[in-house]
């Protein structure tokens, strides 16, 4: 049977116990179509690029998936039915990836906390060097005394 990877976003005001309901609905639908589903991955909740639906935010789920192209096109219609789901993608893959994904790899989340060009600068903001002229009060004084 062919592989899949399958990921879906749900609307930010789902509980968490909702999102994996639906889940196991989806599930269920692959199962019964004679598929099985390999891994099942809850990403979390996640800041989105742009709104959808009014939404800032998403739920986003990973299923590896090893079912007929029925299934899933069976998945991808219960998805546009429910007004949970706001986008979906499914992906046939060549094998699918054992372990934790991309996304879930912990030492990948903590690497980009470390920033080596930043702090080097000592306060450097651009093209000043640092360095302000001292402010006279005589300055902003003879512009206005002029009479």
């Amino acid at each position: 049977m062919p592989l899949y990877e399958h990921v879906y976003m749900a609307r930010q005001d789902l509980s968490v116990q909702q999102v994996e309901e639906l889940t196991a609905k989806l599930s269920a639908v692959i199962t019964e179509a004679g598929g099985k589903i390999t891994k099942n991955e809850y990403w979390g909740l996640k800041s989105l690029s742009y709104r959808i639906a009014k939404n800032r935010k998403a739920h986003l789920t990973l299923l590896n998936v090893d079912a007929p192209s029925a299934a899933l096109t069976e998945v991808e219609r219960q998805e546009r039915l429910s007004e949970d789901c706001l986008r979906y993608l499914t992906i046939r893959v060549e094998e699918l990836e054992e372990g934790p994904s991309a996304m879930m790899r912990k030492s990948d989340r903590d690497d980009r906390g470390d920033r080596g060009d930043r702090g080097d600068r000592g306060g450097d903001r651009g093209g000043r060097g640092g360095e302000r002229r001292p402010r006279r009060d005589d300055d902003s004084q003879d512009a206005s005394v002029e009479d």
